[in-house]
């Protein structure tokens, strides 16, 4: 029992923590009086691209299942997709949301290695390019603000994540000896369905949704921006989301809530954005987030109703 409510605990804590730590520094009355201000129609537009968001990202697992050829429809894969959405709204991180796909593509008739392969190589795929696109656009960044504290961090974090992956897709060259082992022989499989994403000419249509879906996010905190009044640009948005899309995917808090508003504040001060405004951003983003992403729970529900497909019905994937 223990070791299953301390993780919880832990994340609650330091959700809580960090929101006691900007109540000390933002006025929340103030910030409460700028969010009634919010434009509703931008605040719909926001909440539509979040839902467009979901397809884009449905669309990229998809690449990366042709790649390993363990396709499912790709209404199929939509309805998944968004029923992961919906359990990452309260799990910590995504993991809570893949482990939704994994079973939901077992019952969609995937073999186990093919459905866990398929998840797995599709969240390394959208952190590398997630960590690219920091990279590649902090020199923008720089000329936009200046000079920022630890600017090696995140180039020094994306040539480690390009080894990472380089390592991972060499997992199959472990001694045969070791294969008997299961954990052994999955890594064994997960090294060749990587060469098969990473390596193929899937890769440019898995990375090029992958950018589409960070800058799309950026998008709608630019909308949530605009609809405060505040005076900013796109081009600042595009360079400082992805960097906090980076926190939000760590399973530190519940659903991202306190690690993503931290990262607001601190990186829209960057910008001229006041802490309050900074907030409300981070809190209307969290709030059409759930608005866009509660259908998801209709999925899951059809999916427990209408019950497993046959095993072996799709296809299950090559060994590697």
């Amino acid at each position: 029992m223990i070791k299953t409510w301390l993780p919880w605990i832990f994340k609650l804590t330091l959700t809580g923590a960090l929101f006691w730590y900007l109540a000390q520094k933002i006025d929340f009355v103030q910030a409460w009086e700028r969010g009634r201000t919010a434009d509703p129609l931008l605040l719909l537009l926001a909440c539509l691209l979040l839902v467009v968001q979901v397809g884009l990202g449905a669309v990229r697992w998809d690449v990366v299942m042709r790649a390993i050829r363990a396709r499912l429809p790709l209404g199929r894969v939509f309805s998944i997709f968004y029923a992961g959405n919906f359990f990452n709204l309260a799990l910590p991180g995504a993991l809570g949301g893949d482990a939704v796909r994994i079973w939901m593509g077992r019952r969609a008739g995937l073999a186990l290695g093919p459905a866990v392969n398929g998840v797995m190589i599709e969240r390394v795929l959208t952190l590398l390019s997630l960590m690219m696109m920091v990279a590649i656009l902090q020199p923008v960044l720089i000329y936009r603000v200046g000079d920022i504290p630890g600017r090696w961090i995140f180039p020094l974090a994306s040539l480690a994540a390009v080894v990472a992956v380089g390592m991972l897709m060499t997992l199959d060259r472990l001694p045969a000896v070791l294969a008997r082992w299961r954990l052994v022989s999955g890594l064994r499989k997960l090294a060749g369905d990587s060469r098969r994403v990473f390596l193929s000419r899937h890769a440019f249509p898995a990375f090029a949704w992958a950018f589409a879906g960070h800058a799309n996010l950026a998008l709608v905190f630019w909308l949530l921006a605009l609809s405060l009044g505040l005076d900013v640009y796109f081009l600042d948005f595009l360079v400082l989301v992805p960097p906090i899309i980076l926190l939000m995917t760590l399973p530190i808090s519940v659903a991202g809530w306190g690690v993503r508003e931290a990262a607001v504040v601190m990186a829209l001060s960057l910008v001229g954005v006041d802490p309050a405004s900074a907030l409300v951003v981070s809190v209307l983003y969290g709030l059409v987030n759930i608005a866009a992403n509660l259908p998801g729970g209709l999925f899951w529900l059809l999916a427990r109703e209408n019950g497993p497909h046959a095993p072996g019905s799709l296809a299950a994937g090559p060994a590697a």
